[in-house]
């Protein structure tokens, strides 16, 4: 489990591409600070296991599933992540409930610098937008981020964040351009109503 606060920007050390999966190598420091085999480390917001470690630097492998789920395949040597350990019992929740599970990608459409923020516009496929909410929780790329705007035009859904400077200078998200993809994790409330809604008041049987 994680909180979408960002602790460090991580760089892409090594790639190696097998025919359904693929072995990845990660220059992070903080993150692999504590880190033991088998621990949970967010990339770009994709949860991914630790199965080997250096001073420096963790792998992880990334399956079939999560490969076409995520922008985790694209990635190249040199590339730089967004990282975050798993929460700790105890901690503050400084973001919101983020579980690293990917519910698919969204395309940067604009981004609109101003004086104290910028304002960022994803698209995001139908079957996720019913999931977004106005002032709702949002994970992109991992970052923790407040739904500002909803909309949809001629193209499909979108939405809008803003972002002050910190978030844009601590994580990968101000180098974003246009076209960009990025990985998009909905509020884990919303999937879980809208999985009870889905079955309707006929599967539930009513107490007597």
């Amino acid at each position: 489990m994680f909180t979408g606060i960002i602790e460090e920007r991580g760089t892409v050390a090594a790639v190696a591409r097998s025919a359904d999966a693929l072995r990845l190598t990660v220059h992070g420091p903080l993150a692999v600070t504590g880190a033991r085999h088998g621990d949970s480390i967010s990339v770009n917001g994709v949860c991914l296991t630790v199965v080997g470690m250096a001073d420096d630097s963790f792998t992880a492998d990334v399956m079939a599933q999560t490969l076409s789920m995520s922008t985790i395949g694209s990635l190249t040597v040199g590339d730089t992540v967004n990282l975050e350990r798993a929460a700790e019992v105890g901690d503050r929740l400084g973001g919101h409930i983020v579980q690293g599970h990917i519910d698919g990608t969204g395309e940067l459409l604009a981004a609109t610098p101003g004086e104290a923020w910028s304002v960022l516009r994803f698209r995001l496929a139908a079957e996720l937008a019913r999931l977004v909410v106005d002032k709702g929780s949002i994970a992109v790329s991992g970052v923790s981020l407040t739904v500002s705007t909803i909309g949809r035009d001629d193209e499909g859904d979108w939405f809008e964040v803003s972002l002050i400077p910190e978030t844009l200078s601590a994580t990968t998200l101000g180098a974003l351009e246009v076209g960009d993809r990025v990985n998009l994790e909905t509020d884990i409330l919303a999937r879980h109503v809208e999985r009870l809604l889905s079955f309707g008041s006929t599967r539930f049987g009513s107490a007597s």
